[in-house]
Protein backbone atom coordinates (compact mmCIF):
# COMPACT_ATOMS: atom_id res chain seq x y z
CA UNK A 1 0.00 0.00 0.00
CA UNK A 2 2.67 2.29 0.82
CA UNK A 3 4.26 1.84 -2.68
CA UNK A 4 0.83 2.79 -4.27
CA UNK A 5 0.31 5.93 -2.18
CA UNK A 6 4.01 7.31 -3.35
CA UNK A 7 3.36 6.16 -7.17
CA UNK A 8 -0.17 8.01 -6.65
CA UNK A 9 1.74 10.99 -4.66
CA UNK A 10 4.31 11.25 -7.65
CA UNK A 11 1.81 11.28 -10.33
CA UNK A 12 -0.37 14.03 -8.52
CA UNK A 13 2.72 15.89 -8.09
CA UNK A 14 3.79 16.29 -11.64
CA UNK A 15 0.38 16.59 -12.97
CA UNK A 16 -0.25 19.64 -10.14
CA UNK A 17 3.43 21.17 -11.19
CA UNK A 18 1.99 20.90 -14.98
CA UNK A 19 -1.02 22.71 -13.92
CA UNK A 20 0.56 25.44 -12.18
CA UNK A 21 3.78 26.18 -14.81
CA UNK A 22 2.87 25.03 -18.25
CA UNK A 23 0.27 27.91 -18.75
CA UNK A 24 3.00 30.45 -17.49
CA UNK A 25 5.15 28.81 -20.39
CA UNK A 26 2.22 29.04 -23.16
CA UNK A 27 1.64 32.51 -21.64
CA UNK A 28 5.33 33.89 -20.94
CA UNK A 29 7.45 32.03 -22.88
CA UNK A 30 11.14 32.65 -22.74
CA UNK A 31 11.88 30.43 -25.89
CA UNK A 32 8.94 30.84 -28.10
CA UNK A 33 9.38 27.94 -29.92
CA UNK A 34 10.00 25.33 -27.69
CA UNK A 35 7.98 22.42 -27.81
CA UNK A 36 6.44 20.74 -24.15
CA UNK A 37 8.26 17.15 -25.96
CA UNK A 38 11.74 19.42 -26.31
CA UNK A 39 14.66 17.28 -26.56
CA UNK A 40 15.64 15.39 -23.80
CA UNK A 41 12.47 15.50 -22.12
CA UNK A 42 11.84 11.62 -21.42
CA UNK A 43 15.68 12.29 -19.67
CA UNK A 44 13.99 14.61 -17.58
CA UNK A 45 10.94 13.01 -16.71
CA UNK A 46 13.22 10.02 -15.62
CA UNK A 47 15.28 12.69 -12.92
CA UNK A 48 11.78 14.14 -11.87
CA UNK A 49 10.90 10.18 -11.21
CA UNK A 50 13.81 9.37 -9.53
CA UNK A 51 13.88 12.17 -7.12
CA UNK A 52 10.15 11.78 -6.44
CA UNK A 53 10.27 7.85 -6.37
CA UNK A 54 13.66 7.76 -4.15
CA UNK A 55 16.14 9.85 -3.75
CA UNK A 56 14.52 12.33 -1.82
CA UNK A 57 13.32 9.76 0.83
CA UNK A 58 17.35 8.89 0.89
CA UNK A 59 18.38 12.47 1.45
CA UNK A 60 16.01 13.35 4.08
CA UNK A 61 16.54 10.32 6.44
CA UNK A 62 20.61 10.99 6.01
CA UNK A 63 19.94 13.95 7.64
CA UNK A 64 17.55 13.03 9.67
CA UNK A 65 20.03 10.03 11.13
CA UNK A 66 22.59 12.47 11.31
CA UNK A 67 21.72 15.31 12.24
CA UNK A 68 20.56 13.64 15.57
CA UNK A 69 24.00 12.27 16.61
CA UNK A 70 25.32 16.05 15.78
CA UNK A 71 23.16 17.64 17.36
CA UNK A 72 24.05 16.78 20.53
CA UNK A 73 27.31 18.53 20.53
CA UNK A 74 25.05 22.12 20.32
CA UNK A 75 24.30 22.95 23.51
CA UNK A 76 20.39 22.61 24.37
CA UNK A 77 20.43 26.04 26.17
CA UNK A 78 21.36 27.91 22.53
CA UNK A 79 18.60 25.68 20.75
CA UNK A 80 15.61 26.15 22.94
CA UNK A 81 16.75 30.32 22.54
CA UNK A 82 16.84 30.01 18.75
CA UNK A 83 13.28 28.54 18.77
CA UNK A 84 11.89 30.35 21.55
CA UNK A 85 12.30 33.55 18.87
CA UNK A 86 9.14 35.57 17.24
CA UNK A 87 8.04 33.26 14.44
CA UNK A 88 8.66 36.20 11.80
CA UNK A 89 12.36 36.88 12.69
CA UNK A 90 12.87 33.07 12.47
CA UNK A 91 11.61 33.04 9.32
CA UNK A 92 14.08 35.91 8.42
CA UNK A 93 17.09 34.32 9.87
CA UNK A 94 16.49 30.71 8.10
CA UNK A 95 15.75 32.52 4.52
CA UNK A 96 19.16 34.89 5.11
CA UNK A 97 21.24 31.41 6.88
CA UNK A 98 20.19 29.48 3.82
CA UNK A 99 20.62 32.22 0.99
CA UNK A 100 23.75 32.93 2.41
CA UNK A 101 24.94 28.79 2.62
CA UNK A 102 23.20 27.98 -0.59
CA UNK A 103 25.43 31.17 -2.39
CA UNK A 104 28.45 29.95 -1.30
CA UNK A 105 27.93 26.12 -1.92
CA UNK A 106 26.61 26.70 -5.01
CA UNK A 107 29.77 28.70 -6.22
CA UNK A 108 31.71 26.15 -4.55
CA UNK A 109 30.61 23.76 -6.84
CA UNK A 110 31.00 25.69 -10.28
CA UNK A 111 35.23 26.19 -9.06
CA UNK A 112 35.65 23.16 -7.45
CA UNK A 113 36.59 20.21 -10.28
CA UNK A 114 34.90 17.59 -7.53
CA UNK A 115 31.67 19.21 -6.93
CA UNK A 116 31.42 20.64 -10.62
CA UNK A 117 31.51 16.87 -11.72
CA UNK A 118 27.67 15.95 -9.93
CA UNK A 119 27.15 19.12 -10.12
CA UNK A 120 27.39 19.42 -13.69
CA UNK A 121 24.72 17.02 -14.64
CA UNK A 122 22.25 19.56 -13.99
CA UNK A 123 23.65 22.09 -16.13
CA UNK A 124 23.85 19.58 -18.82
CA UNK A 125 20.19 20.62 -19.51
CA UNK A 126 19.95 22.12 -22.98
CA UNK A 127 16.37 22.99 -22.49
CA UNK A 128 15.34 24.54 -19.56
CA UNK A 129 11.38 24.21 -18.43
CA UNK A 130 9.83 23.32 -15.25
CA UNK A 131 10.77 19.31 -15.77
CA UNK A 132 14.18 20.47 -16.05
CA UNK A 133 14.56 21.83 -12.57
CA UNK A 134 14.26 18.45 -11.78
CA UNK A 135 17.68 17.31 -13.48
CA UNK A 136 20.39 17.09 -10.38
CA UNK A 137 22.81 14.25 -9.55
CA UNK A 138 21.68 12.49 -6.07
CA UNK A 139 24.89 13.14 -4.84
CA UNK A 140 24.54 16.71 -5.89
CA UNK A 141 21.04 16.87 -3.65
CA UNK A 142 22.74 15.32 -0.75
CA UNK A 143 24.98 18.22 -0.80
CA UNK A 144 22.64 20.99 -1.57
CA UNK A 145 19.92 19.93 0.79
CA UNK A 146 22.04 19.16 3.78
CA UNK A 147 23.68 22.36 3.16
CA UNK A 148 20.48 24.46 3.11
CA UNK A 149 18.50 22.41 6.19
CA UNK A 150 21.12 20.92 8.25
CA UNK A 151 22.72 23.93 9.79
CA UNK A 152 19.42 25.55 10.52
CA UNK A 153 17.73 22.14 12.11
CA UNK A 154 21.40 21.83 14.39
CA UNK A 155 20.74 25.19 15.36
CA UNK A 156 17.45 24.57 17.09
CA UNK A 157 14.80 26.10 14.23
CA UNK A 158 11.42 24.08 14.56
CA UNK A 159 10.55 21.99 11.87
CA UNK A 160 7.54 23.14 10.86
CA UNK A 161 9.28 26.04 9.74
CA UNK A 162 12.10 24.15 7.96
CA UNK A 163 9.44 21.60 6.44
CA UNK A 164 7.36 24.65 4.94
CA UNK A 165 10.47 26.17 4.13
CA UNK A 166 11.83 23.37 2.19
CA UNK A 167 8.31 22.82 0.21
CA UNK A 168 8.72 26.44 -1.22
CA UNK A 169 12.00 26.82 -1.89
CA UNK A 170 11.28 23.56 -4.31
CA UNK A 171 8.58 25.56 -5.91
CA UNK A 172 11.37 28.36 -6.65
CA UNK A 173 13.47 26.53 -7.34
CA UNK A 174 11.19 24.69 -10.36
CA UNK A 175 9.90 28.37 -10.95
CA UNK A 176 13.14 30.06 -11.66
CA UNK A 177 14.12 27.14 -14.29
CA UNK A 178 10.77 27.42 -16.23
CA UNK A 179 10.89 28.61 -19.47
CA UNK A 180 9.18 31.89 -18.63
CA UNK A 181 10.19 35.47 -18.97
CA UNK A 182 8.41 37.53 -16.84
CA UNK A 183 11.10 40.56 -16.40
CA UNK A 184 10.19 42.08 -12.56
CA UNK A 185 11.90 45.55 -13.14
CA UNK A 186 12.98 46.98 -9.96
CA UNK A 187 12.15 43.82 -7.91
CA UNK A 188 14.64 42.13 -9.94
CA UNK A 189 17.22 42.97 -7.15
CA UNK A 190 15.12 41.35 -4.53
CA UNK A 191 13.65 38.30 -5.71
CA UNK A 192 15.34 35.82 -8.16
CA UNK A 193 13.58 35.08 -11.24
CA UNK A 194 13.82 32.89 -14.41
CA UNK A 195 15.47 36.07 -16.51
CA UNK A 196 17.92 35.74 -13.69
CA UNK A 197 18.71 31.75 -13.69
CA UNK A 198 18.49 31.38 -16.89
CA UNK A 199 21.81 33.40 -17.44
CA UNK A 200 22.99 30.59 -14.84
CA UNK A 201 22.32 28.07 -17.37
CA UNK A 202 24.69 29.67 -20.25
CA UNK A 203 27.51 27.50 -21.13
CA UNK A 204 29.79 29.69 -19.48
CA UNK A 205 30.94 27.63 -16.24
CA UNK A 206 31.18 31.18 -14.35
CA UNK A 207 28.27 32.95 -15.61
CA UNK A 208 27.54 34.36 -12.60
CA UNK A 209 24.19 34.29 -10.67
CA UNK A 210 24.38 31.75 -7.53
CA UNK A 211 21.82 32.59 -5.67
CA UNK A 212 18.67 31.28 -5.81
CA UNK A 213 15.35 32.99 -3.64
CA UNK A 214 16.90 36.30 -3.88
CA UNK A 215 19.90 37.90 -5.62
CA UNK A 216 20.79 39.87 -2.75
CA UNK A 217 23.71 37.64 -2.28
CA UNK A 218 25.24 37.86 -6.11
CA UNK A 219 25.21 42.05 -5.71
CA UNK A 220 26.92 41.82 -2.44
CA UNK A 221 30.01 39.35 -3.60
CA UNK A 222 29.39 41.08 -7.19
CA UNK A 223 28.29 37.88 -9.63
CA UNK A 224 24.97 39.65 -10.51
CA UNK A 225 24.24 39.33 -14.21
CA UNK A 226 20.95 40.34 -15.94
CA UNK A 227 21.22 41.37 -19.57
CA UNK A 228 17.95 42.14 -20.96
CA UNK A 229 17.64 38.57 -23.23
CA UNK A 230 17.70 35.33 -23.08
CA UNK A 231 21.39 33.23 -23.43
CA UNK A 232 21.91 32.02 -27.13
CA UNK A 233 23.36 28.67 -25.59
CA UNK A 234 22.15 26.64 -22.67
CA UNK A 235 24.51 23.41 -21.04
CA UNK A 236 28.30 22.79 -20.81
CA UNK A 237 31.33 22.54 -22.80
CA UNK A 238 32.02 18.99 -21.57
CA UNK A 239 30.81 16.19 -23.77
CA UNK A 240 27.98 13.94 -22.30
CA UNK A 241 25.39 11.37 -22.97
CA UNK A 242 21.88 12.75 -22.74
CA UNK A 243 20.34 9.33 -20.84
CA UNK A 244 19.32 8.98 -17.49
CA UNK A 245 21.88 6.25 -16.54
CA UNK A 246 24.71 7.33 -18.21
CA UNK A 247 24.38 10.50 -16.50
CA UNK A 248 24.17 9.01 -12.89
CA UNK A 249 27.43 7.26 -14.21
CA UNK A 250 29.07 10.37 -15.83
CA UNK A 251 30.67 12.21 -12.47
CA UNK A 252 32.35 8.27 -11.45
CA UNK A 253 34.30 8.07 -15.03
CA UNK A 254 38.07 8.89 -14.92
Amino acid sequence: MQVVAILASTTLSFFALALVFRPLEILFPAKEKQPFLRPHFWTDLCFFLGQYLLWTSLVFGLIAYFGIHIQAFIPSGFRELVGSQPLWLQIIEVVLLSDLLIYWGHRLQHQIPFLWRFHSIHHSAEHLDWLAAHREHPLDTVYTVTLINLPAYLMGFPLELLAGFIAFRGVWAIFIHSNVRLPLGPLRVLLGSPELHHWHHERNRHAGNYANLSPLMDLLFGTYRCPDHEPEELGIHEPIQQNYLAQLWHPFRR
